[in-house]
């Protein structure tokens, strides 16, 4: 019964706040909705008849009501913009939260080599999350589109195809290696959690 209690209580003390678990879980699956947002629509076809509504990637379970009628690729890229802007905002609010509430400790069973690897993934992560959004912003601007958040224009473009391909390739290039960190840091997260067995995982969990 002590020893259960102890547990409790480590596993309480390397726990991270519910914001930040929120935020978390959050942001995770909005950028792996971007990456699959991302793969669907580069396959659009750039000649194709508009209209003002929109079956959510032919599911049939939500329609999209636009105010003017837009290509298929035209509405998916401009949604792929808009959550991408408003993962930027949640993301700036994670490294705020992270700032000023310091992340718990790492479990201490973790040998030395994995807590460093562990600390370098999450700085990478942070880092790569900001610099992925923000190169897709800017490649944006630099387009003839300019760029809108669902529907309303926050700033038109400004038609360097120079700047805006370099933007492109800079973003694709993140991505590339934000997915390589997802399954890193998934993979690490499966090891703690089914062969360490050592709670790594309930420290991002409600429970």
């Amino acid at each position: 019964m002590h020893n259960d209690k102890e547990s409790i209580m480590a596993t309480l003390s390397t726990k991270y706040t519910k914001t930040a678990i929120i935020l978390h879980w959050l942001i995770g699956f909005g950028i792996v909705f971007m990456f699959l947002l991302g793969w669907y629509m580069c396959d659009l076809p750039k000649e194709a008849a508009k209209a003002s509504n929109y079956d959510l990637f032919d599911l049939g379970i939500y329609t999209w009501q636009l105010s003017e009628e837009v290509s298929p690729r035209t509405f998916y890229f401009n949604l792929h913009k808009s959550i991408g802007i408003t993962l930027l905002g949640f993301i700036a609010f994670r490294v705020f939260w992270r700032l000023t509430h310091p992340a718990p400790a790492l479990i201490k069973t973790m040998k030395a080599w994995e807590k460093k690897l562990a600390n370098a993934t999450h700085h990478a992560l942070y880092l790569i999350m900001v610099l992925l959004p923000l190169s897709g912003l800017t490649m944006a601007l630099y387009s003839k589109y300019g760029v809108k958040w669902f529907g309303i224009s926050l700033a038109e473009g400004l038609g360097n195809k120079g700047v805006r391909d370099f933007f492109k390739e800079t973003h694709e290039a993140i991505g590339i290696l934000l997915l390589i960190l997802l399954v890193l840091h998934i993979l690490a997260v499966i090891k703690h959690a089914f062969v360490n067995k050592d709670g790594t995982l309930k420290r991002m969990m409600f429970k």
